[in-house]
């Protein structure tokens, strides 16, 4: 059973860092791409960053380019997602998942797994 939980979420102030973490268990995702997904309250849920299957290309929302770095540990079957300069819009829950395909993909529908999510809070 495939499984995939998301921790390191938390309360940070405005211009703090988190760093989350998702960890899959029942198959190896070293060959697919993986990406972060976020929903705040009252809002739909929206790609955040992706990281290719083969290679490791990045891409990322423009609404988190150059705060957040999405990366990952092959070896120990782990994403993660590092934000910095955090900013109260950035609250909301952060979902990981998973694709059986190898490219990046910024759809929710082209991801086959997710996370239960994890909350992130920024304070003014």
């Amino acid at each position: 059973q495939v499984q995939l939980v998301e921790s390191g979420g938390g309360l940070v102030q405005a211009g703090g860092s988190l760093r989350l973490s998702c960890a899959a268990s029942g198959r190896t995702f070293s060959r697919s791409a993986m990406g972060w997904f976020r929903q705040a309250p009252g809002k739909e849920r929206e790609f955040v960053a992706a990281i290719r299957g083969i290679g490791a290309s990045t891409y990322y929302a423009d609404s988190v380019k150059g705060r957040f770095t999405i990366s990952r540990d092959n070896a120990k079957n782990t994403l993660y997602l590092q934000m910095n300069s955090l900013k109260p819009e950035d609250t909301a829950v952060y979902y990981c998942a998973a694709s059986r395909g190898s490219y990046y993909y910024t759809g929710q529908g082209d991801y086959d797994y997710w996370g239960q999510g994890t909350q992130v809070t920024v304070s003014s």
